[in-house]
């Protein structure tokens, strides 16, 4: 079991605008099927705490689990730790980043708060709150293993066996294989990281089948990583070495929840921090880095199709007229393949292979509407950029 385990729970969430936004991203909607627990019938679970629960299914009982997250995501965390018990909840803290500083910053803060709260020498896993890993025991499998190599002073990572030549994702490619144990997972040298490819990059990395997809998930100790950010991104960890020790004025408790109210220096740290992913800045400078290989199922849900399918596998319906999800009614006449995503009601006629997604604004924000083709759902990214060159970033 690791020490201590960091949720990294930030980010604005685009690829599934609008439903998706800086105040309420991916992480914090809800779950689509076989992921989704089966006693959730209201559809309250989210992404996010998925990924709490595979955090504490892998942290020592006398461990934490630390999340970093944006200041405005304060309340969606807040809610989805609220069905968590008291145990669990004494166990898990959050602190609310002041500013967004991609992951770099983001693990040197939490490794820094581990390391102030820490004494000894502590085993850290690193996770992402916006995937779907199923089961959770395959998970746990692999995540012993990623242990073992941290306790060996090793950055270990975990790669998905490329599932066909995907452009949206970074890639891994491997060296040697060191590890092959019956019923434990394959463990690989590194040799490189590769940046998302285009098309025809991308199948010849499936041809070479020495790639994998980079899941985003890391396994490292508290002293072997203080040392690689010394060592490769002091420009990153040195700000945060100035913070003082926290101390129990320097929380605060909602629903049970400890949260982060006023670290000494945190906000002038992140100001100061080099905006930069962990990959950039650790990971691909590191010369002690081996992959798991994977043997959990992982989808990135990083499109309105594929968020749509999940809905779709849960209902039973793979070619339904219209279905819908969220909290609104739908009414059609001759609409077939349709998926409507939305928080008031909704009709439809005589149209196929829709997918909309509706959010009033009741909740403060602009409202928004999407109405795309299934199987052209990527191009929300485009659409975006469009929302930002138009100065509209309020829709976002």
């Amino acid at each position: 079991m690791f020490s201590d385990c960091i949720i990294m729970a930030g980010g604005s969430g685009t690829r599934l605008w609008p439903a998706s936004n800086s105040d309420t991203p991916k992480q914090f909607l809800p779950m689509r099927g076989a992921a989704a627990k089966k006693n959730d019938s209201a559809g309250k679970r989210t992404f996010f705490n998925a990924a709490l629960d595979r955090a504490l299914a892998v942290t020592e009982q006398t461990g934490r689990v630390i999340i970093i997250a944006g200041r405005s995501h304060t309340a969606s965390i807040v809610n989805a730790c609220a069905e968590y018990t008291k145990a669990d909840l004494d166990r898990i803290v959050l602190i609310p980043e002041p500013c967004a500083r991609n992951t770099a910053p983001a693990i040197a803060c939490a490794v820094s708060y581990i390391d102030w709260m820490g004494g000894d020498e502590r085993n850290i896993l690193v996770l992402t709150s916006d995937h779907i890993i199923t089961p959770l025991e395959a998970f746990q499998v692999d995540a012993a293993s990623a242990l073992a190599f941290a306790q060996a002073d090793k950055l270990a990572i975990f790669g998905v066996k490329p599932r066909g030549p995907e452009t949206g994702f970074g890639y891994i490619e491997t060296d040697a294989l060191i590890s092959s144990i019956p019923e434990k997972p394959e463990v690989y040298n590194v040799r490189a990281f590769r940046e998302k490819p285009d098309l025809e990059k991308a199948k010849a990395f499936i041809k070479a089948g020495n790639f994998f997809w980079n899941s985003g998930m890391f396994a490292f100790s508290s002293k072997f990583i203080l040392r690689e950010f010394d060592r490769n991104a002091s420009e990153v960890i040195a700000p945060f070495g100035r913070l003082r020790a926290p101390d129990e004025r320097s929380f605060k408790v909602e629903r049970g929840l400890r949260i982060m109210r006023d670290w000494y220096c945190l906000d002038e740290a992140y100001r100061e921090a080099r905006a930069i992913s962990f990959d950039y800045a650790i990971a691909e400078k590191c010369s002690q880095t081996v992959m798991i290989s994977a043997g959990f199922n992982w989808t990135d849900v990083g499109s309105w199709d594929e968020y749509a399918l999940l809905g779709e596998n849960a209902g039973g319906k793979k070619n339904r007229g219209a279905g819908a999800r969220g909290p609104a009614e739908i009414f059609q006449i001759g609409a077939s393949n349709c998926y409507v995503d939305s928080d008031m009601s909704v009709a439809l006629i005589d149209v196929e292979d829709l997918i909309v997604a509706v959010r009033s604004g009741k909740n403060g924000r602009a409202g928004a509407v999407l109405v795309a083709r299934r199987g052209e759902t990527q191009k929300v990214r485009e659409i975006v950029e469009q929302i930002k060159a138009a100065g509209r970033t309020d829709l976002l």
